[in-house]
């Protein structure tokens, strides 16, 4: 394929990186991708409204972006030689602060923080979201009266087969699993799995092997450690691995934001915000049984969102605060991430490989 909007870019890898526009960001910075050495370098912006999430297109074609503004909504882009083209105006998603979003069914669901529900949105041929979105509210609150008084979804995503979504809700203390009507595509309640009171869970990583799934907890530094039982969409906690030291006297609060799986199914990586630190858990004991093998600096601080490459061999870590991109080398042996460079992103949310 040829011409200006060609996305043929002969394997060149592409970052897009989410700025907080009320931080100073400006909206989605598309940067090329180094093959040797993992480098970013700015290629162009597009205008979008708070993106504090992104995802591509199985065929990354379309890259979505969510809005966390009180109004929420999403944005689409066509990816092009160039860098992004509106696909269409922003949807709403009939939630309010959006913060997360991902593709299933071939629907896209938002999570959606401030009034606590999942939404689900058709999709058209060229891949632009279309409305009205089908939304299915939580209910329920948790210990902490300041973060829990009510629900906050906080992540939306397939499980490994895609038969169901699960919903991660940090004001709940719950992870909901779901299914979309085959009418409809609405979010069907199926199950609910409680975790344990006042660890405001925020995001959730499969294993590659997909029997697995990690629970990373914002209000407390932990993983829980969940069995997937995909046949009966069940999720069933099997125990906790603590990612920070144990809290001293006037120290700075820990604040886990993002966890990823290696592909190749050795590591875990957490990122943690407040004290502003990558861990690496190691999985050599089994996937079960993950355990701390390293900590190092962020780069920067608060660490919203952290992302591997396609092959595992690098890390990309988005610090909203000090407003950069900082990228890490993966030891292979150890699965410790050694930093390499950076990328200034006022504001940066989110950064997505691809």
């Amino acid at each position: 394929m040829g011409g200006a909007d060609s996305t043929d870019r002969s394997g060149e890898h592409r970052a897009y990186i989410g700025s907080f526009t009320s931080g100073g960001g400006r909206g989605v910075t598309v940067a090329t991708v180094d093959a040797a050495t993992g480098a970013l370098t700015p290629l162009s912006v597009a205008a979008a409204e708070e993106p504090s999430y992104l995802a591509l297109a199985p065929d990354g074609r379309v890259l979505y972006a969510v809005s966390e503004a009180g109004s929420g909504a999403v944005a689409a882009f066509r990816t092009t030689a160039g860098g992004l083209a509106p696909l269409g105006a922003p949807v709403p998603v009939g939630g309010a602060g959006p913060t997360h979003l991902s593709l299933a069914g071939g629907r896209l669901l938002t999570a959606n923080y401030t009034s606590g529900s999942l939404s689900s949105l058709a999709l058209a041929a060229d891949g632009a979201p279309a409305g009205p979105a089908r939304v299915l509210a939580h209910r329920g609150s948790g210990l902490d009266a300041d973060r829990q008084a009510g629900p906050h979804a906080h992540q939306v995503l397939p499980d490994p087969t895609g038969r169901w979504v699960l919903g991660v809700d940090l004001g709940t203390d719950a992870v909901r699993v779901c299914t979309l009507d085959a009418d409809t595509g609405a979010p069907v309640p199926h199950a609910r799995t409680a975790l344990r009171a006042g660890t405001g869970p925020r995001h959730l990583a499969f294993h590659p092997r997909g029997d697995v799934a990690y629970v990373l907890h914002e209000l407390e530094p932990q993983v829980t450690v969940c069995r997937w039982n995909a046949a009966s969409g069940r999720l069933e906690p099997v125990g906790e691995v603590p990612i920070a030291a144990e809290a001293v006297p006037g120290a700075v609060r820990a604040y886990p934001s993002a966890i990823v799986a290696s592909p190749d199914g050795r590591f875990l990586w957490a990122a943690v915000r407040g004290t502003d630190v990558l861990v690496t858990l190691s999985l050599a004991d089994g996937p079960e049984r993950p355990r701390p093998a390293g900590t190092v600096d962020c780069g920067g601080r608060w660490p919203r969102d952290l992302r591997a490459d396609p092959a595992g061999r690098r890390l990309y870590a988005a610090n909203e605060h000090s407003g950069d991109v900082t990228w890490f080398d993966v030891d292979p042996l150890t699965g410790r991430p050694q930093r390499r460079g950076s990328l200034a992103v006022p504001a940066a949310t989110c950064v997505v490989i691809g």
